[in-house]
Order: C-alpha cells, then structure tokens, then sequence
C-alpha cells in the first residue's frame, strides 16, 4: 500500500473529531482536501474506512483495525523524529493531557509558566475531567491520575503523592484558639464533606486512645472548593487536600494544625503513558518537570 503519513494523521483526527468539517476546520482547509485525503486512503487500502450517514460518521470494521495500525505508525514516527532530533533541539509539539479537575487545578494550572520558560517551544490541550479517558481512542499523550493505575498496555511512572492535613485560617484561630489535642476539637467548629463521607473519618496516630475521629460537622459542603473558601473565611477548621493547602500555608493565610495526631496516608500520583509514546523528549520533558515540581511544591514550608 502506497500511504502517506499525513493521510493517515488525518483520519486519525476525524475518527477522533467524528466529523470531516469538524477536521477541516481544525487544519484551515477546505472540506473537499479532507475528502480527498481519505479517499486516496480507501484507494490505497481498497476497503472502505468510514460509514458516512445523516447521523454523521462511524468506523467499519476495517477502519478500525486501519486506526489502530495508523497510529502505531504516527508514535512510531515521532519516536523517530524525537530520537533523530531530541539531543539537538528543545523538546517541541503538542501534548495533550488528561487529567482530572482537582489535578487540574492544583497541579497543572500553577506549573505550567515554569513549564513553559524551560520549554517555550511546548504547547499543552489539556482535558480536565474526571472520566479516565482511552488513551488510544482519544490521542491522550499523558494522562496524570491519583490512586493506583493497573493496565499492561500502559507504562505508569510516580511523579509525586498527596495527603490531607487539618488546617485552619489564622483570623479563626484568633477568635476560638489553637486546639494542642484532638479531644478539644469537639469544641471547635469542624467543617466536613457531605459527599464523600469517608473524609469525615480522620484516622488518628497510634497512641491516641481510639483509631478515628468521626466529624459531623459544623458546617458541611459537597464542594471542595467551597470548604476551602469556607475555611479561608474562618469558619472552622477542616480536613484539606495538601496540594490545596501548602501554597497557602507559605503566604500565611492557612496553618496546619495537630499533624502528629492524625495520620495522613500518601496517596500516588502517577503519569500514564502509552507504551509506544514514552520515549518521546516532549512527553519525557513534561513528566521530569512535574515530578521536580511536585517534588519541590510538596515539601513542608519553613516556620
């Protein structure tokens, strides 16, 4: 088969898109060029790719197995370029990222002028949602997840972990003190979850007389950018995400409270790669910086 490597980056983007005007639109060109293009494809393969219909698009069975294979072909020819190139230039291209919002937001959003000062030449689409995306389907580059990950068709590295730590603002401190032991937070006014009950279970250190504190809060909220806000307020005292919290605790607007009475077990987080793709400089780039600045962001703040 006489194919040409852009034809097939092409289908790629309107399998994806499920669309050839959306395609089109993507590349600046006229719907016809896209039209052309896949039929030099079909041509060439001598099966039909697509099912063209009032509802839109869909693969045939052969277009399927033509995507799969095409896009073996596209990792294995920016492997290729980034081998040839990597050593003599700064990493350079697109990266899409999936990610989920909190990621998103504590991760992501304040690393990326760093990112980009260190490689001016990268371009980030980044997907924040919490649906764990097909990498493959979707052409996700990495994808940066909590929690275990368990696949054997992907490569997984630990770029960092994160816990939750009681914390309080200074101005509610001021008004109600600082508790010095667990027994005395059932005087303070706790702000808990009423989404995920199991974070209103904070587990105790060993040599506390019982295993956890069960909170019902004073106040409670589905939102966590709410209990954030809530607690930054001086409304109460709170169980907080460290990667929310430890950039505040730095500008002095959060203080952690009773850290060696309550255990606050690291949870992983983990770069998710296709196996083909993670020799690429741009994906090595991206998952070095984030470990380094995870790594840097996480530690303790200086009192």
């Amino acid at each position: 088969m006489q194919l040409h490597l852009d034809d097939i980056a092409l289908f790629a983007r309107i399998a994806e898109l499920g669309s050839l005007s959306a395609a089109a639109r993507e590349r600046n060109v006229p719907v016809s060029q896209v039209t052309r293009s896949l039929a030099r494809l079909e041509a060439a393969a001598k099966v039909r790719l697509l099912h063209r219909s009032t509802h839109g698009l869909s693969l045939t069975d052969e277009g399927d197995t033509f995507l799969n294979y095409g896009r073996q072909l596209l990792a294995t020819k920016d492997e290729l370029a980034g081998e040839l190139t990597g050593k003599l230039s700064s990493p350079s291209g697109w990266v899409r990222i999936s990610v989920s919002p909190v990621l998103a937001e504590c991760v992501l959003a304040p690393s990326l002028c760093g990112l980009y000062q260190r490689y001016p030449q990268l371009h980030m689409d980044i997907n924040a949602d919490d649906r764990m995306a097909d990498m493959a389907r979707d052409g996700i580059d990495i994808a940066i997840r909590s929690g275990s990950v368990h696949s054997d068709t992907l490569v997984a590295r630990q770029i960092g972990s994160h816990g939750r730590t009681l914390y309080a603002a200074p101005a509610y401190l001021s008004a109600f003190g600082t508790p010095a032991h667990p027994d005395e937070l059932q005087h303070h006014r706790l702000i808990a979850s009423s989404a995920s009950p199991s974070l209103n279970r904070w587990t105790m250190a060993e040599g506390q007389g019982k295993k956890e504190l069960q909170v019902k809060g004073h106040t409670r909220t589905d939102n966590s950018a709410l209990l954030l806000s809530l607690v930054l307020n001086g409304v109460g005292i709170a169980r907080i995400n460290d990667l929310f919290a430890l950039p505040l605790v730095r500008q002095g607007r959060l203080v952690p409270l009773l850290q060696d009475q309550f255990v606050s077990p690291a949870i992983p987080i983990y770069a998710v790669m296709l196996q083909e793709r993670q020799r690429l400089p741009k994906i090595r780039a991206c998952i070095d910086y984030w470990a380094q600045w995870l790594a840097q962001m996480t530690q303790a703040p200086t009192r």
